[in-house]
């Protein structure tokens, strides 16, 4: 569907895509000017500036951006547009393979633009679902619960194995394995244990104040 293809941006992101577009035989170019031979430029820079760099490119080839949250709108004045978000965490330190089985949400205003941005997602390996344009940003806030909070959690979880003088890296195994039950949800909260969850809000007043509401917050969202 497309042959050549430049990307703005290659960071995690970006360079990722690039590696993948790649493997897959494409022409892929890359840089701030795009490539005059180009029929698709995607977008893989900061949220912030996505609208910016859209703004400066010229009518003509197909604009993408990658962004979960950022609406259609932002790639004005282009009507040949859609938007591909990897679902997934991604690294500088990793390759193209880190795609692969991923889901990737895909939106696009007409059926020649949704039959694009799914081309685009399973080029690069990914499951591509819809998302309205709409939903977006509610998509996008269930993705950061899934992957930013999971690393606010093993921050949290292993600032308290520390002080309770545990090896910090023991939870990696229970967190490993709970992904691999399905979140099959055990302990305390599961069994209806609340004098346990009144033990450790006390620990925590006492040792850990500032995560008194997180714990709160948390117990509340995992009852039964």
């Amino acid at each position: 569907m497309f042959e050549a293809i430049h990307l703005i941006g290659t960071g995690r992101a970006g360079g990722a895509i690039r590696a993948r577009l790649r493997e897959r035989g494409l022409r892929v170019t890359d840089g701030r000017e795009p490539d005059p031979a180009a029929d698709l430029v995607v977008l893989c820079v900061p949220d912030s500036v996505i609208g910016e760099v859209a703004s400066a490119l010229r009518i003509g080839p197909w604009v993408a951006h990658v962004s979960g949250a950022t609406r259609m709108n932002v790639l004005d004045p282009h009507e040949r547009r859609f938007s591909v978000h990897p679902l997934q965490t991604l690294t500088g330190d990793r390759g193209a393979e880190q795609l692969d089985g991923a889901w990737g949400a895909i939106s696009g205003e007409t059926d020649d633009a949704l039959a694009r941005a799914r081309w685009l997602a399973i080029t690069l390996g990914l499951r591509p679902f819809e998302v309205a344009d709409e939903d977006r940003t509610l998509y996008h806030a269930a993705a950061v619960i899934g992957g930013n909070f999971l690393v606010a959690l093993h921050r949290v979880a292993t600032r308290l194995l520390a002080e309770a003088g545990a090896p910090p890296e023991a939870i990696v195994p229970l967190m490993a394995r709970t992904i691999e039950n399905g979140f099959d949800l055990t302990g305390p909260i599961a069994r209806g244990d609340w004098s346990t969850v009144d033990a450790h809000l006390a620990a925590l007043e006492e040792h850990d104040p500032d995560l008194v509401p997180l714990y709160r917050a948390l117990a509340e969202a995992a009852r039964p």
